[in-house]
């Protein structure tokens, strides 16, 4: 297979940060239990993650190419690495701050070179989709045994226990299995750099996406997404124990479901894009993972189970409610590849950049917003809120579908 190697790394790579990323659903349950920190505090973490992704993405999007992409990434591996050792040691909230600050500076780097690469290591539109999705799967994949990893050292006999800690020993291997295997992999950068324009030049470059209403409303598609899609991978362990009163390792395991129905909806998502068009295959999620959201959650309401629930015994809903995830997967690989594709590769860097800001902005807003209805009110409520972002996607993807770039070279 052509650039094989490049490709295995570039899923390597997303995979530890899918890990890590996704790792704030635990860790703000484990605050909870750990410190005694509320929902509402807790919720600031994605911000500590997301607001450095998005002001990393916004400084860096437009030059870094001539950083280099490979350069990019193993920096963001090197600083990863080192706070994952750090965090065995780490019995303060401050610590978990830090962690996610670094790990969104890291991630801002990662995203903006694996989305410019995937443009140079495929050739032809449906390539490029096609990959995208399998990519974005892996990522979930990583978020799958990251839930997994976590729940391994959960003491479910002891809430305040700190011993979940020591998986960060695992992660920081990983991390620098991931740096050693990326050092000794090659790259052909060539096509990510614009030759004729300097910094300026390609900063002016970056500002011109903001005139295509094809980019505007990918980019409302993009924060509105990412808004859905966060609230629900963040707040699914606190919702499995608080409203669904199941042991905190089953808690974290309903994280490892949701993300594996995610895997599944991006990895299917690779194959529908060859066959169908894009809006056809992004209507069809939206609206089903609405219909799925009315008729799961009331299912969640009043419900009993015992202390000694397992996987083996849960009801019905237990199953149901992780599941959802499927259908909400396929929409970002979709609408990602759809816009990366109708522009020059030399623009790749500059897009991507857009597209983790406003990504990060979403995922932000969301968690904070799901964190406080969910304080508030119920964790039902919270997450029937979603179906209003979900309505305004809908239209601004059928709105984008019909729009047209042609930018000029």
């Amino acid at each position: 297979m052509k650039n094989f190697n490049i490709k295995a790394v570039l899923f390597l790579n997303y995979f530890v940060f899918a890990i890590l990323l996704n790792s704030v659903g635990t860790v703000i349950l484990q605050m909870q239990q750990n410190f005694g920190i509320s929902k509402s505090q807790a919720s600031v973490l994605e911000g500590f993650k997301d607001l450095p992704i998005a002001i990393c993405s916004f400084i860096l999007a437009s030059f870094l190419p001539r950083i280099g992409i490979k350069n990019s990434m193993l920096i963001a591996l090197i600083m990863v690495s080192c706070m994952c050792f750090v965090m065995p040691f780490a019995h303060e909230f401050w610590f978990f701050k830090l962690l996610f600050a670094i790990l969104g500076i890291s991630f801002a780097l990662i995203k903006i070179s694996v989305f410019t690469s995937i443009g140079l290591v495929t050739e032809t539109d449906k390539e490029h989709s096609s990959f995208m999705g399998f990519l974005e799967g892996f990522f979930m994949v990583g978020v799958l045994v990251g839930n997994l990893l976590f729940s391994l050292f959960m003491d479910d006999s002891n809430p305040k226990s700190t011993y979940w800690l020591n998986a960060y020993w695992v992660l920081g291997g990983l991390s620098v299995l991931s740096f050693l295997f990326l050092l000794f992999s090659s790259l052909n950068e060539n096509e990510a750099k614009s030759e004729q324009t300097s910094l300026l030049g390609d900063i002016k470059n970056s500002i011109s996406l903001f005139s295509y209403k094809k980019v505007l409303f990918f980019l409302l598609c993009a924060f509105l997404f990412v808004l859905v899609e966060q609230s629900f991978q963040t707040w699914t362990p606190t919702f499995y124990k608080e409203i669904l009163k199941v042991p905190t390792s089953m808690s974290i395991q309903a994280g490892a479901v949701l993300a594996g129905a995610f895997a599944l909806g991006r990895f299917l998502s690779g194959f529908f894009s060859k066959k169908f068009s894009w809006i056809y295959v992004v209507s069809f999620c939206v609206v089903g993972f609405a219909i799925s959201i009315l008729l799961v959650l009331p299912l969640t309401h009043n419900i009993v189970i015992s202390t000694n629930t397992n996987w083996l015994n849960a009801p019905l809903v237990v199953y149901l409610f992780p599941l959802m995830g499927g259908l909400l997967a396929p929409i970002y690989p979709s609408i990602n590849s759809v816009i990366l594709a109708s522009i020059p590769k030399y623009l790749h860097s500059a897009m991507s950049g857009l597209i983790v800001v406003f990504s990060a902005i979403g995922g932000t807003i969301g968690s904070i917003i799901t964190g406080f209805v969910f304080q508030e009110f119920s964790g039902q409520e919270a997450f029937y809120l979603s179906l209003i972002p979900l309505s305004l996607l809908l239209i601004s993807a059928i709105i984008m579908s019909k729009l047209k770039i042609n930018p000029k070279k």
